[in-house]
């Protein structure tokens, strides 16, 4: 029995060093593999990045009480804008060079806005905005001023003008909008955001104006 224990180890040892060693081919082909894997994601993540979706952060006070400074929430650079979208565009202002503003759509084109006594009026009519009832509650005084488009620096009637766009803050006392700065053109609107990704306490969809 020893004599066949011995036999056999012999045997099960020329096998195992009887595999040849990998080619430097194979591995050169491996990592090759793994450096095309790894280039595809990173174009895939530009260009999700670029045309679908991406990550930015509130900065300032300004969409209070339905953004808070801090608040991360995800850009959707697909679609149309409509009203009461929440919407990202490049300051347009000196004063906010290089940063990106966060505001809500008030107006389309076409769209006949006033505001008085604190109240919304569309085209003659008149519109909740639930989104402002928190932040109203809050207070005893008004919280939008009273406008007409023919208040909108730039403005040259009582309409939204084509491929343009009237946007306020939330927080209307604090807000840099519209109001100061003009209409946003159609081409600077970057994206649209409904869902809040953080903090964690707060994650999920934005409430609608329904």
């Amino acid at each position: 029995m020893k004599d066949k224990s011995r036999n056999y180890s012999k045997e099960r040892k020329r096998r195992v060093s009887s595999t040849p060693p990998p080619k430097e081919g194979n591995i050169l082909k491996e990592i090759i593999n793994i450096l095309i894997s790894v280039g595809v994601a990173y174009v895939l993540f530009v260009l999700i990045r670029t045309f679908l979706f991406f990550p930015f952060q509130v900065s300032g006070d300004s969409m209070v009480p339905t953004m808070l400074d801090g608040d991360r929430l995800i850009l959707n650079r697909l679609g149309t804008v409509d009203r009461f979208d929440v919407v990202v565009f490049p300051a347009p202002d000196p004063e906010g060079e290089g940063e990106e503003y966060v505001k809500r759509v008030i107006g389309v084109p076409g769209d006949e806005i006033v505001y008085q006594e604190d109240q919304l009026y569309i085209d003659g009519e008149q519109v909740e905005e639930k989104y402002l009832q928190p932040l109203k509650e809050s207070l005893d005084r008004q919280l939008t001023n009273d406008f007409t488009l023919w208040d909108i620096p730039g403005s040259e009637s009582n309409k939204v003008p084509e491929d343009m766009y009237l946007v306020l803050g939330d927080n209307r006392e604090v807000s840099k909008d519209s109001r100061s700065f003009g209409f946003v053109p159609a081409t600077e609107i970057e994206g649209t955001t409904s869902l809040r990704i953080w903090p964690l306490n707060r994650i999920g969809f934005l409430e609608k104006n329904e």
